[in-house]
């Protein structure tokens, strides 16, 4: 574990007081035992296996359970401690997850939370992730998921930028207009639709803007700078303000847009540190699908 966090033997030996000698030679020890690689060794690098990856993964958990008698967690009414690592995207971060922080932690104040936004997807095992929010469809079927809510895209402008450039009309009218799209590789990259008779439509975005997270697209969309698709819970106080308007409601694919927690298994062993989190998460999202609904029959 330590070799794979440092990233090298002489880093792991550094940090367990250690020869490097010593750590390899426990690690060959370890491989033996188990009878197969867990890791690729190079004179500049070293990567897991397969294997590797898998034994790197369960490690994760015992040690957690390891942590969790070590602190009295496992006692009649425990009370759960330690660090949570949680990922999430800019946007369902600072609309979503923030203002339920303190809540929490008045709940459970002896967790502390450590929380990292970003738009890449990131390696839950190489970056200690305990939680990631994810949106969309899920394709790494070795994390466990949790959903918390549903939401969906809305095509939106500001009225500044349709005063000045026109509202269109028809999906086709969007080739005329500032398509503001992102600068990193997504699941769906293309604008979905329904055309005039129902069928499925894409739309790729062209635009002079690219950016690297949805919180600057949404405030640049309200600074009148283009047309932007975004989902829901980012812009509905927007639209509930007129600070934004919806355009090509007609077209709108409404393709529900499922966001889940995920986190490594298997479920049983998950640490009550990150176990409680989840279920917090999923006791308090699961009104704001309800309030998309409300909306979307509004629309």
């Amino acid at each position: 574990m330590a070799v794979v966090e440092a990233g090298s033997f002489s880093e792991a030996a550094r940090r367990l007081d250690m020869s490097p000698s010593a750590i390899s030679k426990l690690t060959s020890r370890l491989e033996a035992r188990l009878g197969t690689r867990l890791l690729n060794r190079s004179t500049r690098s070293i990567d897991l296996t397969t294997e590797g990856e898998r034994f790197h993964r369960e490690s994760l958990c015992i040690l957690d359970q390891m942590i969790e008698l070590e602190e009295g967690l496992l006692h009649e009414t425990p009370q759960p401690t330690g660090d949570v690592r949680v990922n999430t995207n800019l946007p369902f971060g600072l609309q979503c997850v923030l203002d339920l922080l303190p809540g929490f932690l008045a709940r459970y104040p002896k967790i502390r939370i450590s929380v990292d936004m970003t738009d890449q997807v990131v390696d839950l095992v190489a970056n200690h992730v305990d939680v990631a929010i994810r949106i969309g469809p899920m394709r790494d079927s070795e994390l466990l998921q949790r959903k918390l809510m549903e939401t969906y895209f809305v095509t939106v402008a500001a009225p500044s930028y349709l005063e000045s450039y026109g509202t269109p009309e028809a999906i086709n009218a969007l080739e005329t207009h500032n398509c503001l799209a992102f600068a990193f590789q997504r699941h769906t990259p293309e604008w979905k639709f329904r055309d005039e008779n129902g069928q499925p439509r894409t739309f790729n975005p062209k635009g002079n803007l690219l950016l690297g997270d949805g919180e600057s697209m949404r405030r640049l969309t309200l600074a009148g700078a283009g047309i932007a698709q975004l989902s829901l819970f980012q812009v509905q106080e927007d639209l509930a303000e007129g600070k934004l308007v919806p355009v090509l409601e007609k077209f709108a694919m409404r393709e529900p847009q499922t966001v889940h927690a995920v986190f490594m298994g298997p479920h049983r062993y998950m640490p009550q540190r990150v176990r409680v989190f989840v279920d917090y998460l999923t006791e308090n999202l699961r009104s704001r699908s309800q309030t998309v609904k409300n909306i979307k029959s509004a629309q």
